[in-house]
């Protein structure tokens, strides 16, 4: 695992080593990240709770109990729910995302994968996340794991990142170069 400069990655690293050593031991790498992913996609879709995770407003015993509540209701169990807990009740909750981030390139990289984070204008369908895939292992020469997000702002196409890579080729990015090129010639 590479160490980062800023003290903010360098804390979600800790926790999220620390959390794929525990689920490793238990065999429940595949659960915890599932569960994880779950919670992400919860934060993704919800700005309410991403204010609780990142307004310092709440207190912990607010943020505990509001977590525990989501996790219960979600039915994020075991060491992921505990660890959403741990993290709630240490006061780390603004890193959690970056924690989840982290803890899906530890447990990528130790299948043998690598991951890869698409930012999409629209829902990929399973055909297209499947040839995505494909595409992106005859790239990296090794398995993909990949986290999609969605930017209608993008209007179409993808932004990859993968590694030290981003493959950009969104409209909205080839737009803008248009317009560029457009300014430099009248």
């Amino acid at each position: 695992m590479t160490q980062s400069s800023s003290p903010i990655s360098g804390v979600a690293e800790r926790y999220a080593g620390s959390l794929f050593e525990l689920a490793l031991e238990a065999g429940a790498v595949a659960q915890v990240e599932a569960d994880l992913g779950r919670f992400a996609a919860l934060l993704d879709g919800n700005a309410d709770l991403d204010r609780l995770i990142k307004s310092p407003v709440f207190s912990s015993d607010e943020q505990e109990k509001a977590i525990a509540a989501i996790a219960d209701k979600a039915k994020i169990t075991g060491l992921a729910g505990n660890f959403l807990r741990l993290v709630a009740s240490n006061r780390r909750l603004f890193v959690l995302p970056s924690m989840i981030a982290a803890f899906r390139q530890i447990a990528a990289a130790h299948r043998g994968e690598i991951a890869a984070d698409v930012v999409a204008a629209h829902p990929l369908t399973a055909a297209q996340e499947t040839e995505l895939k494909a595409a992106l292992k005859s790239v990296a020469g090794k398995d993909v794991a990949i986290s999609v997000a969605i930017d209608p702002s993008l209007l179409g196409g993808l932004v990859v990142k993968m590694g030290s890579r981003q493959i950009d080729t969104s409209l909205k990015t080839k737009l803008n170069s248009l317009k560029l090129a457009l300014k430099e010639v009248g």
